[in-house]
């Protein structure tokens, strides 16, 4: 998207109901004519704290599935060039499609392996996650300095390149390497 690498991660935070379960049918979202896509590696949290260290960040997941960070991108940039927060560009309902969650104890902790998404069967992102900007272990840490983590919380970890337009119609199928995919429809 055009920022730094090097600076530390942005968090946004979705409300528990705008979760999304792999095979629903959602409505297009208002206010927006760019709905655009990131799939990501979903953290599932078995429990938190604050300020907790890289070190031990594993031993707080209980598992990991496919997720799609969903964005009003017009809506996301009409806030940030004036100032606002982009909250209302990434936090509305039904904007955080999520997989069956799968537990580590099965899968382990994924650092690598493919990670795509496709719209109505054509490839638009296509990733390895050895390629994350930052590890869970660290997003974890740093998030954990901004709020309190807790047991049931989903992280989104960040997306490669490749995010674009979805339009009413489209089939979204979301895969990682390991782990169950994620299928939405938009009507």
């Amino acid at each position: 998207m055009g920022n730094d690498e090097k600076l530390p991660p942005l968090y946004f935070a979705k409300a528990p109901d705008m979760v999304v379960e792999s095979g629903a049918t959602i409505p297009y979202p208002s206010l927006t004519n760019n709905l655009q896509h990131e799939v990501e590696l979903v953290v599932a949290m078995k429990s938190g704290g604050e300020n907790i260290p890289v070190e031990q960040a594993l031993d707080h997941v209980y598992g990991y599935a496919v997720g799609f960070d969903m964005t009003r991108r017009d809506v996301q940039q009409a806030a940030a060039k004036a100032g606002r927060p982009w909250e209302v560009g990434k936090s509305f309902d039904h904007s955080a499609p999520c997989g069956a969650i799968h537990p580590a104890s099965e899968v382990g902790h994924p650092s690598s392996g493919r990670i795509q998404i496709s719209v109505n069967g054509q490839i638009r992102q296509d990733s390895d996650l050895s390629l994350m900007i930052w590890s869970v272990p660290y997003i974890i840490h740093h998030l954990s300095q901004q709020v309190a983590i807790a047991g049931g919380d989903l992280i989104y970890t960040g997306t490669p390149e490749g995010v674009s337009t979805v339009v009413r119609g489209d089939e979204l199928v979301g895969k990682i390497d390991g782990l169950n995919e994620l299928r939405i429809r938009y009507e």
